[in-house]
């Protein structure tokens, strides 16, 4: 198991993490709170203060994804094959192509006699 592969499992449970916690939260900014019936009063241990973790939640699993995809550039395996082009070698771009002389054909017949 290569780095790379590790990274990306990393990156696969972060962004599954990163989908439940959006999916949790409530667009009108209810969210996880007002399902417990977080109304005026502080209930189960601060549930007022959910919308806060799951704001500070969805930045940090979002700012990790961003890290993973970008270290996990560094840990592809590129391989020991050359990546230069064989365009720009100086040996290969003087070769040229033989040239083949060109034969007169055996029936030098004109189109007038074609013709008659």
């Amino acid at each position: 198991m290569n780095t790379f592969t590790i990274f990306l499992a990393l990156i696969v449970v972060v962004a599954f993490l990163l989908i439940v916690v959006i999916m949790v939260q409530n667009p009108k900014g209810g969210g996880l709170s007002s399902s417990f019936g977080g109304g005026g009063t502080q209930q189960l241990g601060g549930v007022k203060k959910t919308t806060d973790f799951l704001d500070k939640s969805t930045w940090t699993l979002a700012t990790l994804l961003l890290a993973l995809i970008l270290l996990s550039n560094v840990a592809i395996n590129r391989g020991t094959s050359d990546t230069d082009s064989k365009a720009l070698d100086a040996d290969e771009s003087t070769t040229t192509l033989p040239v083949i002389p060109v034969q007169p054909a055996a029936n030098t017949a004109t189109i007038k006699d074609s013709v008659n």
